[in-house]
């Protein structure tokens, strides 16, 4: 199994690739920046847009790839924009996930969670915790739904753990070690099953 990895500090805290790749017995490859949002993987004039829009590039004279270099492609944004800005992260998830159809591969939708409640990065977006949960948690059920992309909740995950602050690094947005845990746990679940998206809810 191959899998591509597109996203920021939330796709490699605490070695989650290395984590992946151990429980499904893959090989990972990850374009990721700290901060960077999807839109940055479409544009070519980035590092990273350069390095996904060849990798998702298909092959063979039909547009079809003869031999799909990837099994798996999934998609993180930046922390909050599911929540803040669902529009803009809908047009790069429909953007990417036409690429890996293209390219014959599956999209996997990377479903991060809210910031800790009580955390001061929360209060500057001014929403609850349950606030910000519903609304990126919506916003990546109908991504997946629009785009027929698996959805690995690590959203729903910390939202319903039984001590969600654990989950958290002090920061109160990237994942503590147990947080990577959790979230390299749906990732490999949720391919290791191809669990249909409305199925993963």
């Amino acid at each position: 199994m191959r899998i591509l990895m597109l996203g920021n500090s939330l796709t490699t805290a605490h070695g989650l690739p290395d984590r992946l790749a151990s429980a499904l017995d893959a090989e990972v490859v990850v374009h990721a920046r700290g901060g960077a949002r999807l839109a940055e993987h479409l544009n070519p004039k980035t590092r990273n847009g350069a390095r996904t829009l060849a990798a998702l590039a298909p092959v063979g004279p039909s547009g079809e790839p003869a031999h799909p270099l990837w099994d798996y492609v999934v998609l993180q944004e930046m922390s909050h924009a599911p929540a803040t800005t669902p529009e803009a992260y809908a047009r790069s998830v429909a953007a990417l996930c036409a690429l890996a159809r293209g390219a014959g591969t599956t999209p996997v939708i990377y479903a991060t969670w809210a910031y800790r409640e009580g955390s001061s990065k929360l209060a500057r977006l001014g929403l609850s915790y349950a606030q910000m949960h519903d609304l990126m948690h919506d916003s990546f059920v109908r991504v997946a739904a629009q785009n027929e992309a698996i959805l690995a909740d690590a959203c729903d995950a910390f939202y319903g753990a039984a001590d969600p602050a654990a989950l958290y690094a002090p920061d109160g947005v990237h994942p503590s070690q147990m947080g990577t845990g959790v979230a390299a746990s749906v990732l490999a679940r949720a391919m290791d099953s191809a669990t249909p998206w409305s199925h993963a809810r």
